[in-house]
């Protein structure tokens, strides 16, 4: 076994208990609804309700800002995927509040709060580049707010050196958002289980 599911297997092995709780719904937001309710509406119900919850890791407002800052212009296949999304598009300034209100709302319930960096998207049909501003911005905010326990840097993990608007080629499935195995095999080596301890 490698990476983090062989070492959580050894720490269990060793009689550490780590238990993994995924509240995410692909396609989520955290601020408005979609495809499933919006994170924010659902935090306390799916996440801060689980017994003996310790960690949170939130892993959300990539979706918020790739719908609000996609391309607009008719008709096709990306027009009708949008209509899927209602609300008012968002800016920066609500996904940073929007972490703040589920960083209160977690630490109200004792829970320590780790964020992930929002990965790059250039590529993919909804990429344009005031989303990649707005990603790029929110991502500076994660890394040096001060507002999580601690910062797990998927953007750093996935991009790619030489263009880091976009996704390793060997770490998405072709379409320039969503990770291949590779991918996702690389974000989970890439976290420091003692985090978790």
């Amino acid at each position: 076994m490698a990476g983090a599911a062989g070492r959580a297997s050894r720490r269990a092995d060793r009689g550490h208990r780590l238990r993994v709780s995924n509240q995410g719904i692909s396609g989520n937001r955290m601020l408005n609804n979609g495809i499933g309710v919006a994170a924010s509406a659902r935090f306390d119900r799916d996440v801060l309700a689980t017994p003996g919850l310790g960690y949170v890791v939130l892993s959300v407002g990539g979706n918020d800002l790739a719908i609000s800052f996609a391309p607009r212009d008719g008709d096709g296949p990306l027009a009708d995927f949008l209509k899927v999304f209602p609300g008012a598009p968002v800016t920066t300034d609500d996904v940073i509040a929007g972490y703040r209100q589920l960083i209160a709302r977690a630490y109200d319930h004792g829970v320590r709060v780790y964020a992930t960096t929002i990965a790059p998207y250039e590529g993919a049909e909804v990429y344009t580049p005031e989303g990649e501003s707005a990603r790029q911005a929110v991502n500076e905010w994660i890394r040096t707010s001060g507002a999580f326990d601690t910062v797990l840097d998927f953007d750093a993990v996935w991009r790619d050196p030489a263009r880091p608007s976009r996704i390793r080629e060997d770490f998405h499935v072709g379409d320039h958002l969503h990770g291949s195995d590779a991918g996702y095999r690389a974000l989970a080596d890439s976290i420091d289980l003692s985090l978790f301890s």
